[in-house]
């Protein structure tokens, strides 16, 4: 098994690279295969958390407050829809979207 090593998104394409991720594991971020039984919802979210504080002198304090923002509000919906059944899900995959324009964005000025 293998341990809990967090990998921390360490500049704004692998901000990029994580939200992707995310899109495929909504609404729950666990690991099918067993090989990472530590990879939760709490999980994600730290990692992405961890990603925005360090890249936020690259974001900018209003980007990085929006993003942050708006991550919490996706974590939200999120957790009210574990099993994808009540469109809450889809609405936070909305806030990845956006999230990775706002990233775009960023990623084209620098």
């Amino acid at each position: 098994m293998k341990s809990a090593k967090m990998t921390i998104p360490q500049n704004v394409g692998e901000l990029l690279e994580h939200l992707s991720w995310m899109l495929l594991k909504a609404p729950k971020f666990v690991d099918k295969t067993g090989h990472f039984p530590f990879l939760n919802l709490n999980y994600v979210f730290q990692e992405l958390g961890e990603g925005l504080s360090l890249n936020r002198p690259t974001l900018g304090e209003e980007r990085y407050d929006e993003l942050t923002r708006m991550s919490e509000q996706m974590r939200a919906l999120f957790e009210a829809d574990p099993d994808d059944k009540t469109g809450e899900t889809s609405a936070g995959c909305k806030f990845i979207h956006a999230m990775e324009d706002i990233l775009a964005q960023v990623r084209q000025k620098s």
